[in-house]
């Protein structure tokens, strides 16, 4: 396996370093301490790639946006100091598969990192718990009302327009399940997962996963 990390500061990136270690035996590390290590170090060989939000030579999120467009395939996760839930969406939506504040333990980093190799995407808990009642994926409620016909943001209402394998599927996609785990839990196929998956997206009128959790969330809370 082969992780790149980039951080300014040292000690964040030995400590980041020695944790991912835990992963499995022989991973090799990159290290990069600005933007420009950054560019220069990534290949299309990464298996991961942990980035700060806030480094030497960074433009907002254009670090990232520019480590996506080079390297499309390689999954990137963004570390940060910052705790504000509009970043983390703001990032999660620029196709990022994890923000983790570094304000969490060891042992959550290094479980959202299995979780994104193993394909599935992390979402912090206080990004989901930040979104206002009633509003879905930056939707306001009326607009949200009028596509769902009107009716109450109920759980009971979720299941009036999702069937129940749906509704299942859309559980198991708010603990963070990757497609595969998704179908091993409920004995189907990872191509019906996807099937599934087109319908909640379409039934909630969102475009990607982080957004169909935010707007299950919202809905069931209200």
């Amino acid at each position: 396996m082969k992780i790149l990390i980039a951080d300014d500061h040292r000690l964040v990136m030995e400590a980041v370093k020695a944790k991912l270690a835990e992963l499995e035996p022989g991973i090799e590390f990159v290290l990069a301490m600005s933007v420009d290590e950054l560019l220069a170090a990534a290949t299309d060989d990464l298996d991961l790639a942990l980035i700060d939000l806030n480094m030497p030579g960074a433009q907002g999120h254009g670090h990232i946006d520019e480590m996506r467009r080079r390297h499309p395939a390689v999954p990137v996760i963004v570390l940060s100091g910052t705790e504000d839930p509009a970043v983390m969406r703001a990032t999660i939506e620029r196709g990022v598969l994890g923000f983790i504040p570094k304000a969490y333990s060891p042992d959550v980093m290094i479980s959202a990192v299995r979780l994104v190799l193993a394909g599935g995407v992390y979402v912090p808990p206080m990004m989901l718990s930040a979104v206002p009642a009633g509003i879905v994926a930056g939707v306001p409620a009326a607009e949200v009302a009028r596509q769902l016909g009107g009716a109450s943001h109920t759980l009971d209402h979720l299941r009036n327009v999702l069937t129940d394998r749906q509704v299942e599927v859309l559980q198991l996609l708010s603990q963070g399940k990757p497609n595969k785990l998704i179908g091993r839990s409920l004995g189907i196929s990872e191509g019906t997962v996807k099937i599934h998956l087109a319908a909640i997206f379409r039934a909630l009128n969102v475009r990607n996963r982080t957004e169909a959790v935010v707007a299950a969330q919202a809905l069931t809370e209200a």
